[in-house]
């Protein structure tokens, strides 16, 4: 653990505050005409997922939080929690439902995502950016309909609902966004 400036904030630096680990998800100094210089942040919490507005004097210093993120393969659900495997040792990782619970929208069994862990506390997963996922059910395409100008629900095998262009028929493997959960393209085959 070593002690920053609050000076020194950079966009995904995480910081130990308030007896919590937060990631910075924007910051900005401050300067005012009258009084000393602050900085405005805005903060995540990563065990509760929870975002906070905070404001640091310039002269405060905080804690960076020793984090380390695993390369692990998600496996299956069995109901309760969804279990990981780490690829080098093999060991089996369990995290319960509630913890996963927006990320799991995204997984398919046999994916690699980075577990994140601080000691041995477990605090989440990181998505790739993308992901390709296969379409269950929508309504059937049209002939003749564009990608631009409107769109239709689709339902996809993980069970996540996206807004896609009408030409898309179910059984197409499309590329979603992980972090809003949009549609970007037909995934290249």
């Amino acid at each position: 653990m070593t002690m920053i400036s609050v000076n020194e904030f950079k966009n995904g630096l995480t910081i130990e505050h308030n007896n919590d680990l937060w990631r910075i998800i924007e910051f900005q100094h401050v300067k005012p005409g009258k009084g000393s210089a602050f900085v405005r942040s805005k903060l995540k919490s990563l065990r509760t997922g929870a975002v906070q507005d905070y404001t640091f004097r310039s002269t405060e210093k905080v804690n960076t939080a020793d984090i380390q993120t695993k390369p692990m393969q998600y496996l299956y659900n069995d109901g309760s929690s969804y279990v990981f495997m780490d690829m080098n040792t093999y060991e089996q990782l369990e995290i319960p439902n509630a913890e996963v619970d927006r990320e799991s929208k995204f997984l398919k069994e046999n994916m690699e995502v980075n577990v994140i862990m601080h000691g041995s506390e477990t605090l989440g997963i990181d998505l790739p950016n993308t992901v390709d996922l296969e379409v269950a059910e929508t309504e059937p395409g049209i002939r003749g309909d564009t990608s631009s100008g409107g769109g239709k629900p689709a339902t996809m095998e993980t069970g996540l609902v996206v807004n896609v262009p009408f030409f898309i028929n179910a059984g197409d493997i499309l590329t979603i966004n992980t972090a809003d959960g949009s549609y970007v393209s037909r995934a290249n085959k």
